[in-house]
């Protein structure tokens, strides 16, 4: 296959993308209605339903807005063959294969930062303030910039150098490599992640709240979830949308609620989100998706070390010497159509474990408490419990609420 087929068919497939996603979102919005539905009858009154719609329109068109810029530089950069450029250019002061990868996505990250930043702070302090869900300073939205940028660049950094120097060393069969450190990473972050990372960023404090403490610890003993740590987020400094999270396994196990959470509901519907929750692990959720997670990247890496045989695919972005980093980016956008299927996949199974999450909660302690718990946050949040069915297909992980609700009656 010739430099310039790649060429076109990089091209087609980034605009094939575009298109395909702004389709699904028109979709979406033929799902508005001035009028209450009546299956939402039972969930939203008028005044809430029509500052939902009103959330939805306003996320639609800042999506819109903000996508266009975005969407042009990348063409620009394509067309361009800028990133061919930025190669060369780096050149000029190193042909070492590591240094040279690093600097490359290094300038990639800053310049997508500066471009998604006032996007964000925007999305922030103007969308969300607006429906009273922003809760975050000025000075916590920027402080929060930096850290992710500087933890993202020490941890994928490292990461990266290492993939780099193992490719040079053992030449195509780094895939092998690659997929293990790739899957011990994984491991370590889903064992450590809250205690790592969220300090960082977010205060953690043991649950003391002794009626619901007492509660949780009783239906904990009750199905055999012993030895678990429940932790309370400050999630409020940021937004008033809750949320509730189980992280970890093995003695490394982790609930965490939001304090939002907290005060949204009831000590019962809590336990009953707590019970859902508890459901994950107790079906094994969190290894299957381990599992899932590992057979695609493995297949990714597998099939982007065959197009590491392809000095074409590196040169189709103009790269007048063959390169890693060059490959990397072109190898993401060819892969862009298998990516859509594996996210898919995992969504389709995500889904399916929300069903069974559920389904546990309800036979081992409350289906209405639970319902409860849904409908309020589905309130709070200003949900859109009816999404198209195509655009819920492609990115929900969860069943919309109005599914649930119906599954939990049954």
């Amino acid at each position: 296959m010739t430099t310039q087929t790649i060429f076109i068919i990089i091209i087609s497939i980034f605009l094939a993308e575009t298109l395909l996603t702004k389709v699904l979102w028109y979709l979406n919005t033929r799902r508005w209605s001035e009028t209450l539905p009546a299956e939402l009858a039972w969930i939203y009154d008028e005044t809430k339903y029509a500052k939902s719609q009103k959330y939805e329109k306003a996320k639609y068109m800042f999506w819109w807005v903000s996508s266009i810029p975005t969407f042009l530089i990348m063409l620009a950069i394509l067309l361009l063959w800028g990133f061919g450029a930025l190669d060369e250019f780096l050149r000029q002061f190193t042909d070492n294969a590591i240094l040279l990868a690093l600097w490359f996505f290094g300038i990639i990250s800053v310049v997508s930062t500066l471009i998604s930043l006032p996007f964000s702070y925007y999305a922030t302090f103007v969308l969300e303030e607006k429906f009273g869900f922003n809760k975050m300073t000025r000075k916590l939205f920027f402080t929060d910039a930096v850290k992710w940028f500087f933890l993202s660049a020490l941890i994928w950094g490292p990461l990266l150098a290492l993939i780099v120097w193992i490719y040079s060393a053992v030449g195509e069969s780094f895939w092998i490599y690659a997929w293990i450190i790739s899957v011990a990473f994984s491991l370590f972050f889903m064992m450590f992640y809250s205690s790592l990372i969220v300090p960082l960023f977010n205060k953690q404090t043991p649950l003391e709240e002794w009626k619901l403490r007492d509660a949780i610890e009783w239906f904990a003993n009750k199905v055999g979830f012993t030895g678990t740590d429940i932790y309370v987020i400050d999630g409020s400094k940021r937004s008033s949308k809750a949320n509730a999270y189980f992280s970890g396994f093995g003695p490394k196990k982790r609930i965490v609620l939001f304090d939002t959470l907290i005060n949204d509901l009831s000590t019962q519907e809590l336990v009953a989100v707590l019970a859902h929750e508890i459901g994950h692990y107790k079906r094994k959720h969190t290894l299957q998706m381990l599992a899932l997670s590992t057979i695609q990247t493995g297949i990714i890496l597998y099939i982007f070390a065959l197009a590491l045989a392809m000095p074409a695919a590196s040169q189709a972005l103009w790269g007048t010497t063959q390169s890693f980093h060059l490959w990397a980016v072109a190898f993401g956008i060819l892969f862009t159509p298998i990516s859509m299927i594996f996210g898919m996949l995992t969504s389709v199974f995500s889904r399916k474990n929300e069903y069974e999450a559920d389904a546990y909660a309800k036979e081992n302690y409350s289906g209405k408490h639970l319902s409860n718990a849904l409908i309020k946050l589905s309130r709070n949040n200003l949900s859109n419990l009816r999404p198209h069915p195509a655009y819920e297909f492609f990115y929900y992980s969860h069943p919309t609420v109005l599914k649930r609700l119906e599954a939990l009656k049954t």
